[in-house]
């Protein structure tokens, strides 16, 4: 970025026009324009938010242990334990806990956080917490003199569905109110700059409720196709009742968050049934999988957190994906990713050395119509616009391709955070491009490759005049190596990796321009 900062670059030529002359610049107008439409941007998002209301939403369904026996059931992507009406300690088969550690990622993995289903109603007695259930051919049974229950658990993926049969054995219609919660601890340390926190799906729009905001009050949302959960950096719990007429409800209750909803009385007529299916995911943000789910779970494929940048990061992650498709490491695939990005951009790069290397050459002549003008504003104003003409360049022609690697900075940023791939995924000394560089190796790689980039297309200042805001920007431009170095320091090393190689990359392309441009 810096590369395009120097004493020569397009940045400075318009301070020095501005320190002339007051009137406001083309780039100052411009980045005002930009400055406006974010703000209006935000202010718009934050406008349409979903309806939400605070309140006291009391749950009327218990918190305390269970004591039915758990049972195991296993599959191809999760294991879960079942006790009863609950759904606990659900294992990621395909997805470790770590790089150093062959534990799996478990989720609601103690007896305080698990997933409820079940019924409440003024007619009848249902099943509670601590019903037994009778197993029979693998599916659940209870029966009351009055009602007859069957549950059947089924795993497809990473998308559990739970149908329940309710039959009447009445002769005359009774009311069933079928509710769901999830309760589960907050895992706030690893959500990163990733939105985590409660995720409500109503009136066909997504909200997220951060973990800030759920220790302060609760939320409450009316819906006829809906889906809530948590969600982590990495990781959610999302669930769905194919139901009408749904009230949810995300609050905090002690040290635990529980996210439930309620489903409005449904009428069971007298020697009938009626069947109610109950989804719930439990598995990776990615959006792949998510995208499958999202036949059963309303919603749900929103809940990728691609960012501001969204348009850009989206794209890059697919294409991340593709290249380690094709060459089997995720930094080999970063390191193809930034060639072809690079390349994407070289004209407009070609452009702005091009540009600069024209600025440089007609240094004395700038320095000549300043001296001469002095005390003319309008008069030296218009000389330089004069002198950029002849020289066929713009002070603007330089930050173009700054301009476009700030979307690009951040959309990788977001891709690297929210991939749960990249969270395991090694490069030569790095055991996980998604955290820190443990060696700091590559933050002091990139610090120096800024660096000599910036020292080989920097000219050597001759102007002492410490007033001069080019000298003065020059001088302090050589310190942003240092600074990068120790930004860079926290970051992804995916994300340094990708600087690194794009600075190697100007380096090369510069020398190149400058061995064939005259």
């Amino acid at each position: 970025m810096v590369q395009y900062m120097d004493n020569n670059s397009g940045f400075n030529q318009w301070n020095r026009i501005n320190t002339n002359n007051k009137k406001p610049s083309k780039l100052s107008g411009f980045l005002g324009w930009m400055i406006m439409f974010l703000l209006a941007w935000w202010l718009i998002g934050l406008f349409f938010r979903p309806q939400v209301s605070q309140t006291d939403v009391s749950s009327p369904i218990a918190i305390e242990q269970t004591s039915v026996k758990k049972r195991n059931i296993n599959s191809e992507n999760v294991n879960l334990d079942v006790a009863g009406l609950r759904i606990s300690n659900i294992e990621l088969n395909k997805h470790k806990k770590d790089s150093a550690s062959n534990e799996r990622v478990l989720l609601l993995n103690n007896d305080n956080n698990f997933v409820e289903i079940g019924f409440i109603s003024k007619d009848i007695q249902t099943p509670n917490i601590n019903t037994n259930w009778e197993m029979k051919s693998g599916e659940m049974h209870w029966d009351n003199p009055n009602v007859h229950f069957a549950r059947v658990l089924s795993i497809d993926g990473y998308v559990i569905t739970v149908s329940d049969t309710i039959k009447n054995k009445t002769n005359h219609e009774i009311t069933v109110a079928p509710y769901m919660q999830i309760v589960d601890k907050a895992d706030q340390k690893s959500s990163a700059a990733v939105e985590a926190g409660g995720v409500v799906y109503a009136n066909s729009k997504l909200d997220y409720i951060n973990w800030n905001q759920l220790n302060k009050k609760s939320f409450a949302y009316s819906s006829v196709n809906a889906s809530f959960g948590f969600a982590e950096q990495y990781w959610e719990t999302i669930a769905s009742i194919d139901a009408k007429d749904q009230t949810i409800s995300v609050k905090k209750n002690g040290d635990l968050y529980i996210a439930q909803t309620n489903v409005a009385p449904i009428k069971i007529a007298p020697k009938s049934s009626m069947e109610i299916k109950t989804y719930l995911f439990a598995g990776p943000r990615q959006s792949d999988v998510l995208n499958v789910a999202s036949k059963n779970i309303p919603g749900i494929e929103k809940t990728m957190d691609y960012g501001w940048f969204w348009f850009f990061a989206q794209p890059m992650l697919w294409m991340i994906n593709w290249l380690y498709a094709l060459v089997g490491n995720y930094g080999v695939a970063i390191i193809l990713m930034t060639l072809i990005l690079r390349i994407l951009i070289w004209p407009l790069t070609r452009k702005s050395y091009v540009s600069t290397m024209a600025m440089q050459k007609m240094q004395p002549e700038l320095q000549r119509v300043q001296k001469l003008y002095a005390n003319d504003k309008a008069r030296l104003q218009m000389e330089m616009m004069r002198v950029y003409q002849t020289h066929k360049t713009s002070p603007m022609s330089g930050c173009l391709p700054m301009l476009i690697q700030i979307p690009i900075f951040f959309a990788l940023y977001k891709a690297l955070l929210i991939s749960v791939p990249m969270r395991s995924a090694r490069f030569l000394w790095i055991s996980d491009l998604a955290a820190m560089d443990p060696y700091f190796i590559l933050p002091i790689l990139m610090g120096l490759t800024m660096w000599l980039q910036q020292y080989l297309q920097t000219p050597k200042q001759t102007n002492s005049n410490p007033n001069d805001i080019a000298a003065s920007t020059q001088r302090v431009m050589k310190w942003m190596p240092v600074l990068f170095t120790v930004m860079f320091a926290w970051m992804p090393a995916g994300l340094v990796l990708y600087w690194t190689v794009s600075n190697l990359f100007g380096i090369l392309q510069m020398c190149i321009i400058k061995k064939t441009t005259k």
